[in-house]
């Protein structure tokens, strides 16, 4: 029997990536593994980093046998994403900024970059704005509160704090009135897309929001077409309890709970 794909994250902003793969891979046997201990990643230093990502994609990889692990989010897959291959002996597909398809959506080659301060930083993403956006121009905005605000949704069912998200994204609606004006944004952190519909009432502008997940569901069905159903189908694994994000986690057809016991990272 094959295993379940296994959605990894720090927190719930793999959760956009699950309705992407139940939406192209019909019946698929889906786990969900968050290291919600130490979120947030972005903040965190690269080599303690590194090293927590492994360990924790391991434990979850050990308990539940997957047959390809997605690393729903972009801070880990633009760090450690060489690292886990090398590591695992099962497909791993990745979770990075979207800059090609949004320098090929973009008409007036000027595009945003939301993301958490690590992927803005990271050598990875300066990569491929070089290869896929050279000729665009790129307003880069890290938004570490934004990951907040989506975990704070998907724990109370509380609205986002619209005040806070303006002020987060002030940057990227001033490039909107720059020229060339920016028509195009890469969301460059899973927990993002959670927040969508926030993000498009108070933008100054109908913008083109462009995210990972459809690209991540049509990998994860190359690389492991015969995915179906499975006893583990359901199974969330996390390294701190989580009550209060149960029921939300349970929309997801996420029912069943178990903590992941991780070795203390130096």
């Amino acid at each position: 029997m094959a295993g379940p794909v296994l959605i990894f994250d720090s927190g719930v902003g793999g959760l956009s990536v699950v309705a992407e793969l139940r939406a192209h891979n019909p019946g698929v046997a889906l786990c969900y593994a968050c290291d919600n201990a130490m979120l947030p990643y972005g903040t965190r230093e690269d080599d303690w980093l590194t090293a927590r990502i492994l360990a924790v994609c391991s434990a979850a990889v050990d308990a539940c046998r997957p047959s390809v692990l997605v690393v729903a989010c972009n801070t880990a897959s633009t760090l450690a994403l060489g690292k886990l291959r090398e590591y695992l002996s099962i497909p791993v597909v990745g979770t990075v900024p979207a800059i090609k398809p949004a320098a090929q959506a973009s008409r007036t080659r000027h595009i945003g970059l939301l993301a958490t301060s690590a992927t803005i930083a990271r050598p990875y993403t300066h990569r491929l704005i070089d290869a896929f956006a050279v000729d665009c121009q790129v307003t880069r905005v890290a938004a570490d509160e934004l990951v907040v605000e989506a975990e704070t949704l998907l724990a109370t069912g509380k609205a986002p704090d619209t005040t806070r998200i303006n002020a987060v994204l002030s940057p990227l609606w001033q490039a909107t009135r720059q020229t060339p004006a920016m028509d195009t944004v890469v969301l460059g952190c899973t927990h993002f897309p959670l927040l969508l519909p926030w993000l498009v009432e108070l933008a100054p502008c109908p913008l083109n929001w462009i995210d990972s997940s459809p690209a991540i569901a049509r990998r994860v069905a190359q690389v492991a077409p015969d995915l179906a159903s499975h006893p583990l189908d359901g199974t969330c694994f996390t390294t701190a309890p989580i009550k209060m994000l149960e029921p939300r986690l349970a929309a997801y057809g996420f029912v069943d709970f178990h903590l992941l016991v991780i070795p203390q990272t130096s």
